[in-house]
Formats: structure tokens, C-alpha cells, sequence
């Protein structure tokens, strides 16, 4: 394997075979450095990095097993082969639980040495590997990392900071696209329980049938082609966290099912009779309304009651007007690096085109078009015509001389109320049921019809002409 001059600590009071392992190494091409005991190996630590470390077990002051605890203790990267000229199937079974790569006895024989080498040092980059993807992960979904200046979502990063530390279940509710997935893994990071699994699962994206399978495993034999015992995801996100997306489209059946390990913490595998008790935290994401869909039977009252302990719910990005602009520009930075572009910025023009889309696909849409428009547009700003044809016919659309110089949310207001009055009054104001026709929550339609003073009396007194 290429070796790239990998850095070798070998620690051996025996100056023959010490010098002996140099050379070798040397003439494999690696790049070792020798010492006489434990102090000056834990010396030699302290002031350089190193790939691998090839212990004596018999140390003039001490032995290489205290030295491997403190090498795992204080440099985990660092891989450590033990060496003896006493083996025991018992040492080396200790060696091995203390953490060292492999455990070899003397006399050593070139080979042996050779390949256990190999193995250690890549076995090495490959932890190095896992370090690196680990710390990008944690940087991509860093809370800082989801852009924002809208009020609403202030008060989210808020609530989200107060329950991160907890273990308490949180629900997110809200459109599809708007960034409920993104905030589930920021939530995850900034847990106790960052270091160990986060798992999704897309309840909405598997059959029925093979939901619970999907979630709870099962034993071979449980169900037609389950040819073996398989781990679900709750056991895989054991020790961390587990996020169900769409978990308004889950059946009734299986919502007793996740009613109890949201409860005891416990389950059956499909087809078994063995009792499994996990600890994972549990986040939960619906685009439905769930209050609604429990008043017209589709989903458990006594489980959305109890997953419903901390409730965020995310506004669309049409409510987001002002996040357009700052949100375009930080998917453009992420494009431009990712695909290596010199994408300087966006066109006033090309701006203007995207603050005027109503944007049914929220964050996620936006997201799309920009890196569409950074992958194909040729100039080092982004311009009207890299955007999607739907984004471009609104050039076309001119602009009433009257409404020129208001504000965008002010155009907005009268056309917004005068469909929540029509939806109101063609319910006979049930406001459950104009929440449905409009396609909003019923949150969201009390807090419109408080900012647009629409209450019964206005419907009482209001002109033919609203």
C-alpha cells in the first residue's frame, strides 16, 4: 500500500532488535523513529504525531500494556501493535480488549511484521477518514448553518437551543421543503448524544407493509422473503437519535406500536416474541396537520398527545419573503465551492425574478434552482435566463404604475385577505375547514385572521364588495 512516509513510534529496550525494526521499516519505506522505554515513548508523543506505535510488552519502566491504555486515553488515532517474547492466547486477549490493532510474538518474522504493518496503518487512515467525515457532518448541520432572518424562525433557533440538551421528543411540523430534516440533524448536534447515530426514516417513502419491518427489524421466516434476521432502525439509533419523517402517514397499527416505545422504550421485532429495550431519542416531522387528522380518526389521540411535548412548527418560505435574498446567496457559496464555479453573486435582475416566485416547494426548491443555475450559467453572476422557464415567465409579468415603489408585503396583504375571507365565508366560517381549502395550518389561519382583523362580526358587517 502506499505508504506515504507514515510516522512510526517503536518503543524496545533491547537496542538489536530496536535497531533492527528501523531498518526494516526503513526499507519499506516508512519513516520509524525508535525510543527506549514508556517515559520517552509518552515524550515522544507528546511532541510529534504518529500513524503507529510498535510496543515490547516488557518495559524498563513499565510495560506496553499501561502504555497502550495511555496511548488510546490520550492519542485514540494512534494505532498500537504490542510485541512479546512471552505470548499468551490470555495477553493477547487483554491487548486486544485494551485496544491495540494486533499483538505479535517474538521472534518476529518479516512477513508477519510486514503485513500487520499494512493492516494497522490502514486501518488507521481509515479512522482518519471518519474523524474528517464526522467533523464536515457536524459543520454541515450546525444550527448556524441554517440561514434565517425571519422573526418567526429567531424564536425556533430559540426553543431549539433551550431543548437540544434534553431527551424530551419534539414534533416539527410544516410544508414539505421548508427544513425539517436539516433542523432534526441540528437538534442531533447539538445533543449529548452527537457522537453516536442519527437515523431517518422516511415513513411516507416505504409500503406499509414493510414499515415496521423497516423500523422494529425482523427474525427470518417472520413474513415472505425475510430470508434472514435483519436490525431495525430503532436498535440502529440505539444510544442516539431516530428521526421519523412523515409520520402522519403511518398506520393505525403501527402507531400503537410506536405509542409504546415512545413510552417504555421497548419492542418486538415482526415475528418475535423477544423483547427489546432501546434508548434513542425520538424527533418526529409531519407535513399533515395533525390535530386535524386525530379529530377526523386517522391518527391516534393518545400518541399525538404524546409526541406532541415540544411542537415547532416551520413557516413556508412564501411567509419567509424576506429569507429569499440571503438564502439564495448562501446555496450559491455552498454551489460554487461544491462544483467549483466563480460564481460572484446574483443579478438585481435575477433577484428580482426569485423574491416575486411564490416558491411551493419552499427551501428545498430554492435550493435546486440555485445549484441548477450555478451548474449552467455561464456568466460570473447569476442572470434571469440561468433560472428555471417557470421563474423567467415572471419577467413578463409588468407591474400596475400604481403599485410600483410599495412594499412587497403590502401588495401582498389585500390580495391574501380578501382569499381568507372568501375561504371563511364559503365554509360558513368553519375555520377548520377553510384551513384545509387554503392548504394552511389552522395556526397559521388564526394568526392571519387576527393580523387582517377577520373575525365573525367583519363577515356580519362586511360590504358585497369584500
Amino acid at each position: 500500500m502506499p505508504n506515504d512516509k507514515k510516522n512510526i513510534l517503536i518503543v524496545d529496550d533491547d537496542k538489536v532488535i530496536l535497531d533492527s525494526l528501523i531498518e526494516f521499516l526503513e526499507a519499506e519505506g516508512y519513516n520509524p523513529e525508535g525510543v527506549g522505554s514508556g517515559q520517552e515513548a509518552a515524550e515522544a508523543l507528546h511532541s510529534q504525531r504518529y500513524s503507529l506505535v510498535v510496543t515490547d510488552v516488557n518495559l524498563p519502566d513499565g510495560s506496553g500494556m499501561e502504555l497502550l491504555t495511555e496511548i488510546k486515553k490520550q492519542h485514540p488515532e494512534t494505532a498500537v501493535i504490542l510485541v512479546t517474547g512471552y505470548g499468551s492466547i490470555e495477553s493477547a486477549v487483554q491487548a486486544i480488549k485494551l485496544g491495540a490493532y494486533d499483538y505479535l510474538t517474538k521472534p518476529i518474522i518479516d512477513d508477519e511484521l510486514r503485513l500487520a504493518v499494512e493492516r494497522a496503518l490502514k486501518q488507521h487512515s481509515l479512522a482518519q477518514e471518519n474523524i474528517s467525515l464526522r467533523s464536515e457532518l457536524e459543520q454541515r448541520y450546525r444550527l448556524s448553518n441554517v440561514v434565517s432572518q425571519d422573526y418567526r424562525m429567531g424564536r425556533i433557533f430559540s426553543l431549539i437551543e433551550s431543548v437540544a440538551d434534553t431527551d424530551t421528543t419534539v414534533l416539527m411540523t410544516g410544508p414539505s421543503g421548508t427544513g425539517k430534516s436539516m433542523l432534526a440533524r441540528a437538534i442531533h448536534q447539538k445533543s449529548p448524544r452527537h457522537d453516536k447515530s442519527f437515523v431517518e426514516v422516511s415513513c411516507g417513502a416505504l409500503p406499509e407493509s414493510l414499515l415496521e419491518s423497516e423500523l422494529f427489524g425482523h427474525v427470518r421466516g417472520s413474513f415472505t422473503g425475510a430470508v434472514s434476521n435483519k436490525e431495525g432502525k430503532f436498535l440502529a439509533a440505539h444510544g442516539g437519535t431516530i428521526f421519523l419523517d412523515e409520520i402522519g402517514t403511518s398506520s393505525p397499527a403501527l402507531q400503537v406500536k410506536l405509542l409504546r416505545v415512545l413510552q417504555e422504550r421497548q419492542f418486538e421485532p415482526v415475528g418475535s416474541n423477544q423483547t427489546i429495550t432501546v434508548d434513542a431519542r425520538v424527533l418526529l416531522a409531519s407535513n399533515k396537520n395533525l390535530a386535524e387528522e386525530v379529530r377526523q380518526g386517522r391518527f391516534r389521540e393518545d400518541l399525538y398527545y404524546r409526541i406532541n411535548v415540544v411542537q415547532i412548527e416551520l413557516p413556508p418560505l412564501a411567509e419567509r419573503l424576506g429569507d429569499v435574498a440571503l438564502l439564495a446567496r448562501h446555496f450559491l457559496r455552498i454551489y460554487s465551492a461544491r462544483h467549483r464555479r466563480d460564481k460572484t453573486g446574483i443579478s438585481k435582475a435575477a433577484l428580482e425574478l426569485l423574491e416575486r416566485h411564490n416558491w411551493p416547494g419552499n427551501v428545498r426548491e430554492l435550493e435546486n434552482v440555485i445549484e441548477r443555475a450555478v451548474l449552467l450559467g455561464k456568466d460570473s453572476q447569476i442572470q434571469p435566463e440561468d433560472l428555471p422557464d417557470g421563474l423567467q415567465a415572471l419577467a413578463s409579468v409588468t407591474m400596475h404604475p400604481g403599485l410600483r415603489g410599495r412594499d412587497l408585503k403590502d401588495l401582498m396583504a389585500e390580495p391574501e385577505r380578501k382569499l381568507i375571507l372568501e375561504a371563511l365565508q364559503a365554509s360558513q366560517w368553519n375555520r377548520a375547514q377553510a384551513a384545509r381549502s387554503l392548504n394552511v395550518s389552522r395556526t397559521t389561519l388564526y394568526k392571519k385572521m387576527r393580523r387582517f382583523g377577520l373575525t365573525y362580526r367583519h363577515s356580519m358587517t362586511s360590504t358585497g364588495n369584500e
